[in-house]
C-alpha cells in the first residue's frame, strides 16, 4: 500500500516537458545574482535547455543555453546580468528543446531580486561598453 501511495505521489510531482521529467525549477536572489536551479528525473532526447527571463511587463528573452547532462541531473545557473534595476521582479522559465526540435516550457518562476547600489552602478557602467 505504501509503494502505491509513493508512486502516486511521484507521478503528481514530476512534470514532463519535451522529453524531460522536471522534478523542480526554482529561482532566488542570492549575493547580487539570481540563482536558478532545477533537477531532472529523466532526460529522453533532450537537445538543450534554454533559460529565458523577462521583467513583469515585457516579453521573454533568451539569456543562456545549457546542455543536458542526462538522467537524474541537478543544474545550477547564476544570472549575473539581472542587476540593472534595484528591487526588480523577474520571471524565468526553461525552454526545453528535443532533437526533433519539439519545444515545451517549464513552469514560470518569479523572483524579487534585490541588488546593492554598488552592483547596480557597476552594471550600468559595464552595459555602456557592450
Amino acid at each position: 500500500m505504501k509503494k502505491i501511495a509513493l508512486l502516486t505521489l511521484l507521478l503528481f510531482t514530476v512534470t514532463t516537458f519535451a522529453g524531460a521529467f522536471i522534478d523542480f525549477f526554482n529561482a532566488r536572489s542570492e549575493d547580487g545574482k539570481v540563482r536558478l536551479d532545477w533537477k531532472t528525473a529523466e532526460e529522453v532526447s533532450v537537445k538543450e535547455f534554454i533559460i529565458e527571463r523577462k521583467p513583469v511587463r515585457a516579453n521573454f528573452s533568451q539569456i543562456s543555453v545549457v546542455k543536458p547532462k542526462g538522467d537524474n541531473s541537478y543544474y545550477v545557473f547564476y544570472d549575473e546580468n539581472a542587476y540593472k534595476e534595484q528591487d526588480a521582479v523577474y520571471i524565468y522559465r526553461l525552454k526545453i528543446v528535443d532533437y526533433d526540435n519539439n519545444v515545451s516550457y517549464s513552469k514560470e518562476v518569479s523572483v524579487n531580486h534585490t541588488v546593492s547600489g554598488v552592483k547596480k552602478t557597476w552594471g550600468s557602467i559595464k552595459s555602456m561598453f557592450r
